[in-house]
This record gives structure tokens, C-alpha cells and sequence, in this order.
């Protein structure tokens, strides 16, 4: 059985250590627990939206934050955007009606070889080039790992 490569977008690393985020902070932190027993890559997008998100109107202070980007970078593989990226997210933002922060990450996803795309920010169940989104808040996602 073939596996997925998986990516996880930003607002489930946020859900994951936002105890006050009820359920979601449950599904999420699941999931990035088992992404890590898989093949997982995050974008580096995602890495730096988190801090941002994270640490704007105090909701962590921003050495935490650090300290947690690094532990997911020692974690996972991490990949960055390149000019071509950048061409492949303008061209889905306009063909596919992406918003253009969502176009980078799944451009960026999708030169990293992933065919998974796990957020609520994009329409679920839909597939791309490729790429399926999911919403694991829509529909539980099993990642095969026990």
C-alpha cells in the first residue's frame, strides 16, 4: 500500500498547542504526533506563519514559539519556496481561485512530492495536480500509524 506524503498547514500546528481550542486542539495534536511517525514535510511558509500567529497580541511569548519552530524543524523535513514555487502559486491563485497564501503553500507541498494537504483552509476533499486537501475537522483522518 502506497502512502501518502503529508503536509500540515498552519493552523493545525496552532490548534496543536492551543489547549483552548476544545476538540480541535485534540484532532490536531494527534496529528502532529502521528505526522511525525510518517512521511511528513512542513513548508517553511508554515513554520514562520505559526510564529507569527502565534506570538501577535502575546498568545505566546516568542521564545516558546522559537523553541517550538525549532523542535519541529529537528522533527520534520522542512522545505522552502523558490522562484519557481512562487510561479506555480500565482498561476493556481489565478486558474484555480486559491488564495494566494494558500496557493504558495501548496505549490510549495507540491514540489516537495506530498499528496496530502492536511487544514481547514481549503475546500475539502478536493484535489489538485495531485494534492488532496483534507479537513480533519470535517472528517476524521486515519494517518496509519497506531
Amino acid at each position: 500500500m502506497r502512502r501518502d506524503r503529508v503536509t500540515l498547514d498552519t493552523n493545525i500546528l496552532v490548534y496543536a498547542l492551543d489547549r483552548d481550542a476544545g476538540e480541535r486542539h485534540g484532532i490536531a495534536s494527534k496529528l502532529v504526533e502521528r505526522a511525525a511517525e510518517i512521511d511528513c514535510v512542513l513548508t517553511l511558509q508554515a513554520l514562520a506563519e505559526f510564529f507569527f500567529t502565534v506570538t501577535r497580541k502575546g498568545r505566546m511569548p516568542a521564545d516558546d514559539a522559537a523553541a517550538q519552530v525549532d523542535d519541529w524543524q529537528a522533527l520534520f523535513v522542512v522545505r522552502t519556496s523558490a522562484p519557481p514555487t512562487l510561479r506555480r502559486a500565482i498561476a493556481a491563485a489565478r486558474e484555480h481561485g486559491l488564495a494566494f497564501w494558500d496557493a504558495m503553500l501548496w505549490a510549495c507541498a507540491k514540489e516537495a512530492g506530498c499528496t496530502l494537504l492536511i487544514s481547514e483552509d481549503f475546500q475539502h476533499g478536493r484535489t489538485l495536480d495531485g494534492l488532496r486537501f483534507h479537513n480533519p475537522f470535517v472528517e476524521p483522518l486515519d494517518l496509519g500509524v497506531s
